[in-house]
């Protein structure tokens, strides 16, 4: 893979496409957050990566077959925690990917990984191997929320994490999670502008959800965790975009904030409701033919997932033919969440039909939507909260 891509120059820019890209779901990680919904599995015994890497070229085939010919325009590595790989596992995927389909040189190729497992020769591994973008699990610069958020690392390593991630690759992103128990509107802004000082161009802070299955969740119904209430959250959703935009990372998507020219690739192409195969344990793709668009869901145990690629050539347990009116709704909710908006044309021609007038209109005078120009339309910062309530009024005929 060394060969297609662009190891020490500049990352390709976006051209504004929908796009095709390559998600690669690594599910191990060395312990299991609290907070964590993810498809993520602790194994106390050394992973055979090797196999695993066998059966990702196998699984990456068999999408090839599905997909047909394409030029991809990302790569994402998530998790799990993907920088438990070794270097030589990675480039073993990444290769498989160069093979399959066309990878232009310079592409944006993500590696997601946590302080607590970066090293510096691994982290050169990655960057040899193709890797130009990594995003750190950060989530807090404070050791008390770090130990509440059960996360392995402490700030010193967060730090150090981020500063090696600077030095080694030409992208750098980090995630922080706030709407933490006690979490006050100013310290949250002082947090923010130590972060945005740290990550150079861009940054995703997400709000703390308490999700069913989680450690969490049985804590929070036990009165044992006390998260903010809708209005105090709505307030640090107001300081982060106020404190991003005047520091130059205004936010691009719900909870994505970059410089301009630096927002993911790769997430843009979900928001733009592009393709992108899923391969790996638990992934989803959405992979299209025309008017059609085949959704697919792998086997989510990384173990069972291994022997049913090994036995019959790929891991998927769910694949489906999504009508016009599952895509136009899926395209809607994505696109919607962005502030470049939704291509009103594009979706009108999924759908079959336009945007009614009428309530377009009634969704503009209670400020949920706004127009930009004549052929996009978004969501405001209220509409932002009823996303799901602004799809199922404007999809209707």
């Amino acid at each position: 893979m060394t060969t297609d891509l662009d190891l020490f120059g500049r990352i390709n820019g976006d051209d504004g496409e929908p796009g095709f890209g390559i998600y690669l779901h690594w599910p191990f990680c060395a312990a299991k957050c609290p907070y964590c919904d993810f498809n993520s599995h602790v194994r106390h015994q050394p992973v055979d990566q090797a196999r695993f890497a066998r059966a990702f070229a196998t699984e990456i085939a068999h999408m090839r077959a599905l997909s047909g010919p394409r030029t991809v325009t990302s790569i994402f590595f998530g998790g799990g925690t993907p920088s438990l790989m070794e270097p030589q596992t990675l480039a073993t995927i990444l290769d498989a990917v160069a093979g399959a389909w066309h990878v232009p040189h310079g592409i944006e190729v993500t590696l997601e990984a946590n302080p607590s497992s970066v090293e510096a020769d691994r982290f050169r591994g990655y960057r040899s191997a193709g890797i130009n973008r990594v995003s750190l699990g950060v989530q807090a610069l404070n050791d008390k929320d770090l130990r509440f958020l059960g996360r392995l690392h402490n700030l010193d390593q967060a730090l150090g994490a981020i500063t090696l991630a600077r030095d080694i690759f030409p992208r750098m992103s980090f995630d922080l999670i706030y709407a933490r128990p006690d979490q006050r509107p100013d310290d949250w802004a002082d947090e923010l502008q130590q972060a945005i000082g740290l990550a150079a161009d861009h940054l995703s802070l997400y709000q703390l959800t308490i999700e069913e299955g989680t450690a969490f969740y049985g804590l929070h119904r036990a009165g044992k965790i006390i998260i903010p209430d809708e209005d105090h959250a709505a307030d640090l959703y107001e300081v982060t975009q106020a404190v991003t935009a005047a520091h130059g990372l205004p936010a691009y998507e719900v909870s994505n904030h970059a410089i301009p020219g630096a927002e993911s690739r790769h997430n843009l192409t979900y928001w733009r409701y592009g393709d992108y195969a899923g391969i790996g344990p638990g992934a989803h793709g959405r992979l299209g033919n025309g008017r059609e668009k085949r959704a697919t869901a792998t086997e989510r145990h990384p173990e069972n997932w291994l022997e049913r690629v090994e036995a019959s050539g790929n891991g998927i347990v769910e694949e489906s033919l999504l009508n016009a009116e599952e895509q136009a709704d899926e395209m809607l909710l994505m696109g919607l969440r962005v502030t470049e908006g939704l291509d009103i044309a594009r979706w009108a021609d999924i759908a079959g039909h336009g945007l009614d007038p009428e309530r377009e209109a009634f969704l503009t005078d209670l400020g949920l939507i706004e127009r930009i120009g004549n052929r996009r339309i978004r969501a405001t910062g209220p509409g932002m909260l009823v996303l799901n309530k602004l799809v199922e009024e404007l999809s209707r005929e």
